[in-house]
């Protein structure tokens, strides 16, 4: 099967702003670095835009709520005061059907784009409301891998300025951020999100034993003693940060390190 080669046309004028935009986040040691990067290329390729921020989700898409800032959620300094703090309040009691959409889309959507399509009414129009509130007007939101959301914000609707090259160039640039910001992630102890250092042969046991297999059966498969298999699961348990066999496989999916 061919492949298909997405490629940004060699005479877009903003093309050596992305080239430069790479050098430059992958140098980035913070996520503050890396969004500073991001917002300095927003502001060559659309001045209105700014640079709002990264949001790294877990696996199970019920479990977005317990994104933090600072572990797996990181704001630009641009962000108007107060905005994030009253979302957080507001995630954590009501639905986000704008954060879903883009989850679920291949699309580089604005929120503008967003109102329309799912035309929202009653309480679940709070995201729309409370931008508008901080003077957050429209917003771009770039799904990466669907995993990470990387967005830009703006004071001024979107819909009529930002043209398809633009979008383009942007997506382009979220795509590099989130890489530099998984790798700052996973191997930055600092950051709690950092996933667990579990070895090949204790994979192994963990897969085997989410499919309801029994020590012994695990032991057989594996060509290794119960003793052996028991001890493996114990260390993943610590590493893993949980108490008993069936947290340990709800975390490892939650942490992609089984289906």
């Amino acid at each position: 099967m061919a492949s298909v080669v997405v490629a940004i046309p060699p005479k877009f004028p903003l093309t050596p702003h992305l080239t430069e935009f790479t050098d430059l986040v992958a140098e980035g040691r913070t996520p503050d670095e890396v969004l500073e990067a991001l917002n300095v290329l927003a502001k060559k390729c659309l001045p209105p835009i700014s640079a709002l921020g990264a949001a790294r989700f877990p696996i199970q898409t019920s479990d977005w709520r317990s994104t933090q800032l600072g572990r797996d959620a990181f704001l630009h300094s641009s962000v108007p005061k107060g905005w994030w703090e009253e979302y957080a309040a507001m995630a954590q009691r009501e639905h986000d059907p704008g954060v879903m959409m883009a989850k679920l889309s291949l699309m580089a959507c604005t929120l503008s784009e967003t109102m329309k399509m799912l035309d929202p009414v009653g309480i679940d129009r709070w995201p729309y409301e409370l931008s508008f509130k901080y003077g957050i007007r429209d917003a771009l939101t770039c799904s990466v891998g669907r995993r990470w959301l990387i967005a830009y914000w703006s004071p001024k609707v979107l819909s009529t300025i930002l043209t398809q090259p633009m979008r383009i160039m942007l997506f382009a640039a979220a795509s590099f951020a989130a890489l530099r910001l998984e790798q700052l992630i996973d191997h930055d102890p600092r950051w709690m999100g950092k996933r667990a250092r579990i070895t090949p042969r204790e994979l192994a046991v963990l897969r085997l034993m989410s499919m309801g297999r029994r020590t012994d059966e695990i032991a057989k498969a594996l060509g290794l003693g119960e003793e052996t298999v028991r001890s493996h699961l114990k260390k993943v348990q610590t590493k893993l940060g949980v108490r008993n066999r069936p947290q340990a496989t709800a975390e490892a999916v939650r942490q992609q390190l089984i289906p």
